[in-house]
Order: structure tokens, then C-alpha cells, then sequence
């Protein structure tokens, strides 16, 4: 959507008034308009409904050992390829977890059928059926003669078809494409790089024009870029050519002892660049592979003065899983304090005690009636519930047992002990064994790295604030910290790529050829200065640096150590 608004923007620039004569859509937003104006009577089921349906789905028939958000990612997987239940358990029915997905996906199909749900895929199934199978491509042919799409790279199967069925290939009209496979990175969302990789073999007649002139990069950023992608096999062959002049030092690779060493580096050559180059710290950007990347660098630019601004709108303490950790931290320094009221309120249900919103104000009453904190109230209370009682009680002890020690551990031994006394890695990745790879664990795990760093629960909770004070890390003219995907189509003077180690870029359980077109869009984003970073051990462990930097080097990069 975001896109769209950004494309009606700058038609708005070429053709003044005439733009509104374009008709300009997401693919999902334009399926949705063409069903409702041919009467098409559902609403759109998502978000939480959607996981409540799944929810309620597998518990009817038994299934305890999948995780919800994992089944409906590969329900949208196969409905983005036009695979139908019966299709994946065909595709997957040796594999017991599948058959087990498939029996949700075939009853998931059958209750929004009865009660006239769609989904975002089945906009996209249901106008290709409609277009393809019962007469409506006729119609839209006079309606839209001429098609255009862009970022076709990201496209996934059922749009394909739902263009396709669009296009009349009569010479009436016209369809236009573009895209860089390239820079096809969304295979997670379900894109399939296929659809511009065969582009000539679906579209037999179509005449392709290759674009290769780059009008934003210096020739050494180019080259870097060019020798990278070189090493992928499944690729449209182009040889980029550079428009703008640039010096032999426009590449940087630099190598650190440990992350907080690479993040102090970064901060003093932003410093650097800022005090002797006037470079303004909009115009420098910080790019990682993953989230959990931004919270040394969010902890080192606090430190230094140094404003940044989080893209997405969300800094590393206020993911999920880390915030409801430090909630107990919160509660376990002054559980009778308003701000143990407030933490205690938010980690009552997480994990999940069955302990409701009615619970809680019967427990405010009572902490009201006393004068006293909502914890001296809950201790004090007697429910008649067995469950309810069990439940208050097992928390009760397992606060207890922090409370009373809390002086005698540090933050980060806290909350090691938490993660394991709460099973919370199971609790916020929604599975039986946690990936060590997954985004939350990862999270969790910089957590305790950070809170490492402290002495006393106060002195990290303090340190926390201080990152989370809006005027430091929500300042629009700061230095931009961003996902390399939040990054795709935009451009900075000065980019860092930091973190480029085995493991992290690339991943351990990427596609390996997928992994360097994301390295490809992180290192093109940088229009004059280009610093790639890596360090020596990650995590507190060893690490290896990326093989990413040797295919992209060869003898164009200024080597620089810290030692």
C-alpha cells in the first residue's frame, strides 16, 4: 500500500491531473475492487481472527504438536502457489506434520466457505477463477487494455496467474513489466524469482530491455555489487555500468575484535564524517540482516550523542518477547511500587495462566479496598477456582524466589533463569523446539548479552530507558538503523553493512543464492561511501567472516583493522 501511494506521488509529478486517470492498485487491493464489483459477498478473515480460526480448527481435531503461525504460513505457501489441500497432502503426505497441516488447510477451506470468508490469498485465487473460468477476462480485457506492472521480481505464483488470465494477447492491448531479479528477496512472503527468470519462455513474444545503467553508485560500489552477484548461477546476465565518476576508496572493509568493538568503530567514523565532511547523519545509514543486529548499535549511539531513527517504528526493547522479559525485570526490583502494578498487569498472562482482565479488577478492588500494591493484594487473596488458585500460587513462588535473591544477581543471570523457568523460548516462537535461528531466540539471546553488561536489574532498566527515550531513537534526522529489506529501494550517501558473518549474512538456513541478492541490495543502497563490517567473535562466539566479502572484494577494497 505504502508503494502504491509513493507510485500515485510521483505519477502526480509527470502528468498533473492526468494521473488520476490511472487506475493504480496493489494486485491484492486490485482483486478485491474487481470481486466486490461483480457482487461478490464475503469479508476478509486475518491477524488474530485468522489465528483464532486455525486455533480452534486444530484443537477440534487433536492437533497439539504444531505451532498455529507455522501452519498458516504453509497454508499461505501453497494457496501463493496454487496448491489446493488436496494437492498438499498429494506433495507431502509421507511427511507426518504435513498431513497433519493438510487436514487443518482442508477444514480451514471448508469453514470459510460456509461462513463466506476469504483470506488475502483466496483475493487473488478467487479473482483468477473468476477471470480465467468463468468469463470475466473478456470483459476486463476492454476494461484494462493496458497493464503495467512493477517490482515483478516479487511476485509469487497465483498473481502470475491472476495477470496472466488479465492480459489478451491480441495485440489490442499492451502489458509492461518491470523488475531485477537481482533484487528478489521476499521467497519467505512466498515470491517465486521463477516468474522473471522465465519471463521470455511465459511471455514468448515480449521484448526485453535491459536497464543496466546505475545513476546512484560510484563505480567502485558498482563493481562490488557486480562481482557478488556474479557468483549466483540462476540469474538474467547484465553487466551494470556506473553513470557517476568516483575515486578508488569509495569501499571500505573493516574487521573488528567483537560487535561492540564494530559498533564503536561504526559510531566513530559517523562522528568522523559528520564533524570533518559535513556529512549530515540523515544522509548515513546502519543496515543488518536481522533485528536483533540494532540493539549494540542502538546501546553504542546512546553512548556517543550520536540521533538515529528506527525505520520500522520499533526499537529492539520494544519487540514482544524482550519487552514482556523486562516487565519482569520490573516487577522483580519494586513489586510494590505503580510501576510493578503496571509490569505485574502485563506478564500476569505471559505465558498464558488463563488469569483474564475480570481477574485482574477483581484483584484491583481488593488492592483498592487495602491501599496496598496489586502483588500484596494477589498474595493475600483466596479464589475458589482450583485451577485459579494453582496458578496464582505457582507464580506467586516463582516471583518470590527473584524477589528475595534480587540483590544477589545480576540482570543477565535473572533473566537466563526466567527464560528457563518459563519455557519462554517455546512461549514466544509458538513451537515445541525453538530454532536457535529464529528471530525471537536470537533476540532473547542479544537480550542477555546486553544485560551482561550491568551489575544491578536498576542500572540495566535505566540504561533501557535511556535507549527508549523518544528524542534519541525516533529522530527523523538521525542516522537510519534498518533491516536490509526495509532498506529495499532506498538510498544514502553513506551505508554501513555491519554483522557480515557466516551465520548471520548468510543465514545458516537461507538459500545461499537468495542470501547474496540480499547482500546485493544492501551494498547498491550506498551512493558514495560504502563500509562493509565484520568481527572476529559474535555472540560471544567465534566467528567467521562472511564469504559474501571475499566475492565481493578482490583487490578494490581499502583493508582496515581495530585491533
Amino acid at each position: 500500500r505504502q508503494a502504491a501511494e509513493q507510485m500515485r506521488e510521483r505519477l502526480e509529478l509527470v502528468l498533473h491531473d492526468e494521473a488520476s486517470r490511472v487506475n493504480l492498485y496493489t494486485i491484492h487491493s486490485f482483486c478485491l475492487r474487481l470481486l466486490k464489483s461483480e457482487g461478490r459477498y464475503f469479508n476478509i478473515v486475518s491477524g488474530s481472527e485468522q489465528m483464532t480460526m486455525v486455533a480452534t480448527i486444530m484443537r477440534s481435531l487433536g492437533i497439539k504438536d504444531l505451532a498455529i503461525g507455522g501452519v498458516l504460513q504453509d497454508i499461505s505457501l501453497a494457496k501463493s502457489n496454487c496448491i489446493s489441500p488436496e494437492e498438499f497432502i498429494d506433495l507431502y503426505g509421507e511427511d507426518q506434520s504435513k498431513r497433519k497441516t493438510a487436514m487443518v488447510f482442508k477444514e480451514y477451506e471448508e469453514q470459510k466457505a460456509i461462513r463466506y470468508l476469504y483470506d488475502f490469498d483466496d483475493l487473488l485465487l478467487q479473482a483468477h477463477r473468476f477471470l480465467a473460468h468463468e468469463g470475466g477476462a473478456e470483459k476486463y480485457h476492454d476494461v484494462y487494455p493496458h497493464i503495467l506492472v512493477d517490482e515483478y521480481q516479487d511476485t509469487n505464483p497465483a498473481q502470475l496467474a491472476v495477470l496472466q488470465a488479465l492480459i489478451e494477447d491480441t495485440g489490442r492491448g499492451s502489458f509492461w513489466a518491470c523488475g531485477d531479479d537481482w533484487q528478489s528477496i521476499y521467497a519467505f512472503n512466498g515470491a517465486s524469482i521463477g516468474n522473471i527468470l522465465r519471463f521470455k519462455q511465459i511471455f514468448p513474444s515480449a521484448q526485453e530491455i535491459v536497464l543496466n545503467v546505475n545513476y546512484r553508485s560510484t563505480p567502485a560500489i558498482l563493481a562490488a555489487c557486480q562481482k557478488l552477484i556474479d557468483h549466483n548461477q540462476r540469474k538474467i546476465p547484465k553487466e551494470l555500468i556506473a553513470h557517476k565518476p568516483g575515486g578508488n576508496h569509495d569501499l571500505f572493509v573493516i574487521d573488528t575484535f567483537n560487535e561492540e568493538e564494530e559498533a564503536c568503530l561504526v559510531a566513530n567514523e559517523i562522528k568522523h564524517l559528520s564533524v570533518s565532511d559535513g556529512t549530515a547523519y540523515s544522509d548515513m545509514a546502519v543496515l543488518y540482516r536481522a533485528n536483533f543486529q540494532s540493539e549494540i548499535l542502538q546501546n553504542v549511539f546512546v553512548r556517543a550523542g550520536i540521533p538515529f531513527y528506527i525505520d520500522n517504528g520499533m526499537s529492539f526493547y520494544e519487540r514482544r518477547e524482550v519487552r514482556i522479559l523486562l516487565d519482569y525485570l520490573r516487577f522483580i526490583e519494586d513489586p510494590d511500587s505503580v510501576a510493578g502494578d503496571e509490569a505485574l498487569q502485563r506478564i500476569i498472562n505471559a505465558p498464558n495462566r488463563y488469569l483474564g482482565k475480570k481477574f485482574m479488577e477483581q484483584v484491583a478492588g481488593v488492592a483498592n479496598e487495602a491501599s496496598c500494591s496489586l502483588y500484596q493484594a494477589l498474595r493475600t487473596m483466596d479464589f475458589d477456582s482450583p485451577y485459579i488458585r494453582r496458578n496464582v500460587h505457582e507464580f506467586v513462588r516463582l516471583m518470590e524466589s527473584f524477589i528475595q535473591n534480587e540483590g544477589e544477581m545480576g540482570p543477565a543471570e535473572v533473566l537466563a533463569k526466567l527464560r528457563q523457568r518459563l519455557d519462554y523460548d517455546r512461549f514466544v516462537t509458538d513451537k515445541d523446539i525453538p530454532s536457535p535461528d529464529n528471530q525471537a531466540v536470537l533476540n532473547l539471546n542479544q537480550l542477555l548479552q546486553s544485560a551482561a553488561r550491568y551489575a544491578s536489574i536498576s542500572e540495566f532498566l535505566t540504561y533501557v530507558a535511556t535507549v527508549e527515550d523518544e528524542t534519541c531513537s525516533r529522530d527523523p534526522s538521525g542516522v537510519k538503523l534498518m533491516t536490509i529489506h526495509k532498506a529495499k529501494g532506498l538510498e544514502f550517501p553513506v551505508v554501513f553493512v555491519v554483522g557480515l558473518v557466516e551465520g548471520i549474512m548468510p543465514t545458516k538456513r537461507g538459500d545461499l543464492e537468495e542470501e547474496r541478492r540480499i547482500c546485493f541490495v544492501a551494498l547498491s543502497r550506498a551512493m558514495d561511501r560504502l563500509y562493509v563490517t565484520y568481527s572476529h567473535n559474535y555472540l560471544g562466539q567465534p566467528a567467521k567472516r562472511s564469504i559474501f566479502i571475499d566475492e565481493m572484494t578482490g583487490d578494490l577494497a581499502a583493508h582496515g583493522s581495530q585491533k
